[in-house]
Parts: C-alpha cells; structure tokens; sequence
C-alpha cells in the first residue's frame, strides 16, 4: 500500500501505470503466439503497439523530454 506521501507524488502514479501497461504489452504479444487468425494477431499487435506509445508519453513525463510536459 502506497504510503499517503506517494499518493501524492505524481510520479509514483506514473511509475504504476506504465507499469501495468508495459505488463499488459507483454501479455497481449503473448497471446499472438497461442492463435494464428490474421485480424486477431492485427488487432492484438496494433492494441499493444498503442499501449506501448502511452506508456512512453508517461515516461516523457516523468523524464520531461516533451515541451507539453514542461512547467
């Protein structure tokens, strides 16, 4: 359990969701290797490949590589 000083770093939260994100990336490029349907593994693939884009704008966040996340 996040203690309530991480509850309010925003980065704590940040960390966490790329986190589940990065996990849910993993599973879903798993489950293109158990089934060989052409519009399953392309809407598994495109899903995990936008996944793994939000998860890179959470890590330009904490990092601040982009003007937007710039104060």
């Amino acid at each position: 359990m996040a203690t309530a000083e991480q509850q309010r770093d925003p980065y704590y939260h940040t960390k966490y969701v790329q986190r589940r994100l990065n996990e849910l990336v993993g599973e879903l490029r798993e489950e293109l290797r158990m089934v060989d349907e052409p519009q399953f593994k392309a809407m598994f693939e495109t899903t995990a490949e936008v996944l793994g884009g939000l998860s890179r704008a959470f890590g330009d966040y904490e990092r601040r590589n982009e003007a937007a996340w710039r104060g």
